[in-house]
């Protein structure tokens, strides 16, 4: 489960001038910043795997509020926390208490921040019953509120105008067995009506199924049900606060929601990429000794994960980091590698060599996508993750940009690919931010499979141009940027979180 916070960030505005009487109006002036500078500046470790998933930040009280369920990796029902980490001198962070969540469930997922207030999602102690947002303040730690949600709330975030909480509720099946498969839905949370919860599924799409599928959605579960089917993974909002967009990974889609209505406007099916063309060329197999870039005979599922929303010139653009998942739930396992299928003759006329180890044979592909005519072979084949991100137009769905396999180059240039990785899912974009550097706005791209962040310079969103590679802690889950005018250094500062060593760095840019 991945769930950083990620929302779209203002720009970082400061009074300048001094020796004014009170009438004068003086213009504010943007700190020079420049993002293609970052650099580490603090750092700290608080846990092992399973620690500093994801973070949010209060600028009142200059707090990191982190997610940690080390203690929990064991069992769904040992105690996990909200570790507090004081940043007011970010080159030594400094861990200053602990929130147990032990009185309220299963594992903390999510967090977000708002006026003083953080909110946590936890899951239940059984992950396929419905669990809980709870709110606490930032100064003193008190429970504000706690409010019941739908199964399993894997991210959360509160809008930018504080008004509302939402909640992104997978509906994971149970791990076992599949015995019990909840509704996957979103959770608005109504801040100022006393917390009112409305949870909302996607049946309203249910008779759409046909068209979304040849589109590229893609309904699978052992169930076959839509609604339960459909795993909402991750949030970002209008910068009006009006409307949401929540990637459906599983599912090859990203779910468009009314919040003021509280209503699921739209499902855009993600299609497919195609890595025999030009500019899409991939490593697949980590048993030939060697790290190579080429075309295959492969489509692949985007699948993403992370997803941030930039607004211009009146068009909501969609971030996502590709990252791609399989769904494995006892004897329900969907992904099979391409040298145990059978492949159809007339479109893999050398299957018989394609399908050898140190080519094709090795990657992992999906089961249930690829049989074309219902024969029992694999016309088509199908991989888990673009290794990409992709720009979406937030209004129609088309895609306007993807980074085809950038970001593999710039990993293999940098000397941290991992090629133990490329029979899968290979780097796995899986965290995704957006704020304004300077004057620029940028993307943060975390790849989970090797501990970096991609810097973007997204001031054309159709042509994202990249700026710098930063290594980070093992496994980076949350990917944060913290708006100059709200860091402690009056600097703009990337807050990166990783699961499989509890350690979060901090960088900022240079002038």
């Amino acid at each position: 489960m991945k769930y950083p916070c990620t929302l779209l960030l203002t720009v970082l505005l400061v009074t300048a001038g001094c020796n004014r009487n009170n009438n004068d109006i003086v213009p504010e002036a943007i700190i020079p910043e420049d993002p293609a500078t970052f650099t580490a500046v603090g750092q700290i470790d608080i846990g092992d795997k399973g620690a500093a998933e994801i973070a949010a930040y209060d600028p009142a009280t200059k707090r990191l509020f982190v997610v940690n369920n080390s203690a929990g990796l064991a069992s769904e029902s040992a105690a996990n926390f909200i570790d507090v980490v004081d940043i007011s001198n970010p080159a030594a962070p400094v861990k200053i208490h602990s929130i147990s969540l032990e009185p309220y469930g299963g594992a903390v997922n999510s967090l977000s921040v708002s006026a003083g207030n953080v909110a946590a999602a936890i899951q239940a102690t059984v992950k396929t019953n419905n669990g809980k947002v709870v709110v606490f303040n930032t100064s003193d730690y008190k429970e504000i509120k706690t409010i019941t949600v739908g199964a399993l709330p894997d991210m959360i975030t509160y809008t930018p105008d504080g008004r509302y909480i939402l909640t992104a509720n997978e509906g994971e099946p149970t791990t076992e067995n599949y015995a019990v498969d909840p509704e996957g839905s979103i959770s608005i949370i109504a801040v100022k009506e006393n917390y009112a919860v409305t949870t909302v599924d996607f049946a309203a799409f249910a008779g759409k199924r046909a068209a979304l599928e040849a589109g590229g959605f893609r309904i699978f579960g052992k169930s076959n049900d839509f609604v339960k089917d459909i795993e909402p993974e991750y949030i970002t909002v209008a910068s009006d606060s009006k409307t949401a967009w929540i990637t459906l990974q599983e599912n090859n889609g990203i779910a468009k929601i009314d919040i003021p209505s509280k209503t699921i406007t739209g499902i855009f099916p993600l299609g497919f990429k195609d890595f025999n063309i030009a500019g899409n060329a991939i490593d697949v197999s980590d048993e030939d000794g060697k790290t190579e870039l080429k075309n295959w005979p492969v489509k692949d599922v985007y699948m993403p994960d992370g997803i941030a929303v930039l607004e211009t010139g009146g068009i909501p653009y969609l971030f996502t980091a590709n990252e791609g998942d399989a769904r494995e739930w006892g004897d329900f396992v969907e992904a099979v590698r391409i040298k145990d299928v059978k492949l159809d003759v007339t479109a893999f006329p050398d299957a018989a060599a394609i399908q050898a180890k140190a080519r094709l044979g090795r990657l992992n592909i999906t089961k249930f996508l690829g049989d074309k005519d219902g024969d029992g072979d694999y016309d088509e084949l199908y991989a888990f993750g673009a290794r990409s991100f992709s720009v979406w137009n937030g209004l129609t769905g088309a895609q306007v940009y993807d980074s085809k396999n950038e970001l593999d180059q710039k990993v293999i240039e940098a000397g941290v690919y991992d090629d133990k990785r490329s029979d899968d899912k290979s780097i796995e974009p899986e965290g995704m931010a957006i704020g304004k550097i300077g004057k620029t706005p940028v993307a943060f791209v975390g790849m989970e499979r090797v501990d970096a962040v991609a810097v973007y310079d997204i001031s054309n969103p159709q042509r994202p141009k990249f700026l710098q590679l930063l290594k980070v802690g093992d496994a980076p889950e949350g990917v944060m940027i913290i708006a100059a005018k709200e860091s402690p250094t009056k600097r703009s500062l990337l807050v990166v979180s990783s699961e499989d060593d509890g350690v979060i760095k901090l960088f900022s840019p240079a002038s």
